[in-house]
C-alpha cells in the first residue's frame, strides 16, 4: 500500500487544524451514562507510535511528526491503541477491525495504525481495539464502546465520533450502532457510521456460501475429510476438540483434487470440470477456494462449539452447475441448521439495520471476500427498519485489495460523512464521486479515485441460493 506524508495543502479539503488540549473531561455538566462506557477503565499509557511488529519487522506507519500515541488494555482484557495528530480536527475515528481472530494476534493493535494511518494524516484521532479472540459480535461491539469511553474520559471529548467498521468489523460497527444510543447510554455515542468492505448480511446469512463450498467440494473431491478419516457433519466445520487442518494441509488436499498449483493447460479434463462446477455453484474466484474452505473449517468449528451445534444448513439450496445440475443437487450432502444454535447465533451476529445516524458504506464491486450482494441485503434491512434515509451506499470499480481501497477514497468518505453530520445535507453517490479528485490532489497514493456512481448490486439470493431457515426468536 503506497503512502504519502501529510502535505501542507490539507486546507483544500476543509480539514482545519483545531487547537484543543488533550485532557480528560468531567464535571457536573456531564450526562448520566449507562452501559460499558461507565465501567472503571484505567487511563491509557502514552507511548511511542509503533514502528515494528512483534517479530521486529518494520511497519509502514506514516503519521505526522508529534502524533501522540496511547496504548492500554481495557477491563475485559482487550488491548487498544489511540493516535492523536498535532493538527487534530477534533473528530474521533473509532475503528472496528476485520477478522475475526480465532487466536490471539499480538500485532492486531499495531496493524490498526499501520493500515489506517490515513485517518491520522487526514487530521482525525484514531482509536481501535484488538478484540478478544472469537466470533462474538456483541462482545466486540462492547469493546468498541468501552474504547469510546476511554477516549472520552482520559483523552478528550471529541466534537464528532465516527464509527468505522472494516470487513467483519462492519458487522461489529452495525451491532454497536444499534445497541448503543441515547436510550441506552444517555447520549448519542456515534454521530455517523462508515462501513468499508463490510460483511453486512449478519452471521446467519453472510456465511452460507461457506457451507456450500464445503458440501460441493466434498462431493467433487471427497478428501476433506478423506474416506479413511473420521467422518463428520460438514456444517460443523470440523469435529470439536480436534485441531483443524492448517492452510498448508488444505492446500495439499485441494491440489490433489483440482491441481490449482498447475497452469490450467496442465490440468486434466476431469480437474477442469470439477473447478468449473465448484466455481459455478459457489460463485467465488479460483484463487479464493482454499481461503474460504479454511474459514468454512476453522471458523465454523469455533461457531458450532460456541453454540453447541451448527447454525448453518443447506436444505433447500439449489446449486448451479455447467452440466447436470440435477445430479449435483441430488448428490451433495444436506444439513439442517440447529434451531437453538441458529437463534443464539442470530441474537449475537445478526442485526435489523435500526441505525438513526448517517451511514455511508463503500464496497469494491469485485471484492472476493465480502461480495457486493451483502450490501444489497443490508440496504433491505434498513428499508425494513424504516431507516433507509440514513444510508448512502457507494461502490468502487477497483481497489488495492479487500482490506484497502485507496487513501483518497477514505478521505473522501470521511469528508462527506462529516459534512452530512455538520450540515444535515445528505450526500449522493454522485457527489461523493465528484468530491474524490479534490482529496486525490492531496492523498493521491495508490489507485486514488475509482468510484462507480451508477453501480447497483444484485440481490444476495442471486449469488447465494436461498434455503430453509429456522425461525428467529
Amino acid at each position: 500500500m503506497m503512502k504519502v506524508s501529510l502535505p501542507r495543502g490539507l486546507a483544500i479539503l476543509g480539514i482545519t487544524s483545531i487547537a484543543m488540549s488533550i485532557v480528560g473531561c468531567g464535571g457536573n455538566s456531564e450526562p448520566v451514562l449507562s452501559g460499558p462506557v461507565v465501567a472503571i477503565e484505567a487511563a491509557p499509557t502514552k507511548s511511542a507510535c509503533p514502528t515494528k511488529d512483534s517479530t521486529g519487522a518494520a511497519l509502514t506507519v506514516d503519521v505526522p511528526a508529534n502524533t501522540e500515541c496511547y496504548t492500554g488494555t481495557n477491563s475485559k482484557g482487550s488491548a487498544y491503541i489511540i493516535a492523536v495528530p498535532p493538527n487534530w480536527n477534533g473528530n474521533l475515528l473509532l475503528h472496528a477491525h476485520g477478522g475475526p481472530d480465532l487466536n490471539p494476534n499480538p500485532d492486531r493493535v499495531s496493524e490498526v495504525l499501520d493500515r489506517w494511518d490515513i485517518m491520522v494524516r487526514a487530521g482525525y484521532a484514531l482509536a481501535g481495539t484488538a478484540f478478544q479472540p472469537g466470533v462474538e459480535v456483541r462482545r466486540a461491539a462492547e469493546d468498541t464502546e468501552r474504547l469510546r469511553g476511554i477516549f472520552r474520559t482520559h483523552i478528550a471529548r471529541p466534537k464528532m465520533t465516527i464509527l468505522h467498521g472494516q470487513s467483519w468489523g462492519a458487522s461489529v460497527a452495525v451491532k454497536a450502532a444499534e445497541t448503543y444510543n441515547r436510550d441506552t447510554v444517555g447520549e448519542v455515542p456515534y454521530d455517523a457510521v462508515l462501513l468499508s468492505a463490510g460483511v453486512l448480511a449478519g452471521g446467519t446469512r453472510s456465511y452460507d456460501f461457506r457451507t456450500d463450498i464445503r458440501v460441493v467440494y466434498q462431493h467433487l473431491c471427497n478428501n476433506h475429510p478423506r474416506p479413511t478419516e473420521t467422518q463428520y457433519d460438514l456444517n460443523l466445520g470440523f469435529p470439536a476438540g480436534v485441531i483443524a487442518p492448517t492452510n498448508a494441509n488444505l492446500t495439499t488436499r485441494v491440489n490433489e483434487c483440482l491441481a490449482l498449483n498447475r497452469p490450467a493447460a496442465q490440468r486434466t479434463p476431469e480437474q477442469a470440470a470439477k473447478i468449473a462446477t465448484l466455481l459455478a455453484s459457489v460463485k467465488i474466484a479460483e484463487n479464493q477456494i482454499v481461503s474460504h474452505l479454511a474459514w468454512g473449517t476453522r471458523h465454523f468449528q469455533y461457531i458450532s462449539q460456541r453454540y453447541g451445534a451448527s447454525p448453518f444448513g443447506n436444505t433447500g439450496a439449489e446449486y448451479n452447475a455447467p452440466t447436470n445440475a440435477e445430479a449435483l443437487n441430488a448428490s451433495v450432502q444436506r444439513f439442517k441448521a440447529d434451531v437453538t444454535a441458529y437463534q443464539k447465533f442470530a441474537e449475537d451476529a445478526d442485526y435489523a439495520g435500526r441505525i438513526h445516524v448517517p451511514v455511508l458504506s463503500v464496497k469494491w464491486v469485485d471484492d472476493p471476500t465480502a461480495f457486493v450482494e451483502l450490501d444489497a441485503h443490508f440496504k433491505t434491512l434498513m428499508q425494513q427498519s424504516g431507516t433507509a434515509d440514513q444510508l448512502v451506499q457507494t461502490f468502487v470499480s477497483a481497489a488495492e485489495s479487500h482490506s484497502y481501497i485507496s487513501d483518497a477514497t477514505y478521505v473522501t468518505l470521511l469528508s462527506s460523512l462529516s459534512q452530512w453530520v455538520t450540515t444535515g445535507q445528505k450526500p449522493t453517490v454522485l457527489s461523493v464521486s465528484e468530491n474524490c479528485p479534490t482529496a486525490a490532489a492531496v492523498f493521491g497514493a495508490g489507485l486514488a479515485c475509482k468510484f462507480n456512481p451508477t453501480y447497483t448490486p444484485p440481490s444476495l439470493e442471486s449469488r447465494v441460493p436461498a434455503r430453509e431457515r429456522p425461525p428467529t426468536n
